[in-house]
């Protein structure tokens, strides 16, 4: 058996799968959704850098807990990294004006 000792910059669509127990279909199927980002290369075989295990694992969090649709999937992942961004949006205003919450306008 041979052994990585470094992580590799990307993932093929059958190491992927196998890296986050789930058929090559489905990845294909929440790539073709944009729940998933990956590359294409010359030949069309898709990539994905690292960081979407991640994502995925996040996919599969809101799936199990959830039971959301894989349609479904995509705008709850859009609300919640859109939430993700005005929380440190809030907290970049709290820390440079010293007031918690930031600026409030009345």
């Amino acid at each position: 058996m041979i052994y990585a000792l470094v992580r590799p910059a990307r993932l093929d669509l059958e190491a992927f799968a196998r890296a986050t127990g789930t058929h090559p279909d489905l990845v294909r199927r929440l790539v073709a959704l944009g729940v998933l980002d990956a590359q294409r290369d010359a030949a069309g075989a898709l990539w994905f850098p690292p960081a979407q295990l991640y994502a995925m694992a996040r996919i599969q969090r809101l799936r199990a807990g959830f039971g959301l649709n894989y349609a479904a999937l995509g705008l709850v992942v859009d609300l919640l990294d859109r939430i993700a961004e005005l929380e440190a949006a809030q907290r970049d205003r709290s820390r440079i004006t010293g007031i918690p919450g930031g600026p409030q306008w009345t």
